[in-house]
């Protein structure tokens, strides 16, 4: 008997996860934004999803190695339309970074297990979130820090994200040139 509801509160949890996956799909959108349009963090993005590039930041607030992350499907839509596709979830990870001496050179730097902060960023082509002040410019945009992985710290896209961006406006908001993973 213990089996059998076993089986079937299996099947149950990825029947409502098919569905939900599937809805989403139909939709045509991300699976990381409820219904009023609040981001979520990704869960095992580093397993799941493609990793784009990397950035070193030698100095400053954001020093440090930022590893970017997109959805495999993503990164094909790019290669073969030269854009995100609607729904394309960016993850840039800021990790600490430290030094040592190795065989292949003195001061070598490396990313460490210190996590700083997270952007994340969704495509979205229909302005589906007009009121809500994280969307714009044809994207969501989220930062979450280490404390706490449920909370988007960024209030207003505009005053908390967009100027960062503004000299990558040409390429849709994104760096793409240190991405080698978009290349055709």
């Amino acid at each position: 008997m213990k089996k059998s509801y076993s089986l079937v509160l299996t099947l149950a949890a990825a029947l409502t996860g098919w569905l939900f996956y599937s809805v989403n799909a139909q939709e045509g959108f991300s699976p990381y934004v409820d219904t009023q349009g609040d981001i979520s963090l990704p869960d095992d993005f580093r397993g799941a999803m493609a990793h784009l590039g990397s950035w070193y930041v030698p100095e400053g607030g954001a020093s440090g190695f930022h590893d970017v992350y997109t959805e495999k499907g993503s990164v094909e839509s790019y290669r073969e339309n030269g854009t995100f596709p609607d729904g394309a979830t960016i993850v840039k990870e800021l990790r600490a970074a430290h030094s040592g001496d190795y065989t292949t050179g003195n001061g070598v730097n490396f990313a460490s297990e210190d996590l700083k902060q997270w952007f994340v960023m969704i495509k979205d082509t229909e302005n589906r979130f007009p009121n809500n002040p994280i969307w714009g410019d044809g994207w969501g945009w989220a930062l979450f820090m280490p404390d706490d992985l449920t909370a988007n710290v960024a209030n207003n896209y505009r005053e908390d994200c967009l100027s960062c961006h503004v000299p990558a406006r040409a390429t849709d908001w994104i760096y793409t040139e240190a991405y080698p993973t978009l290349a055709r």
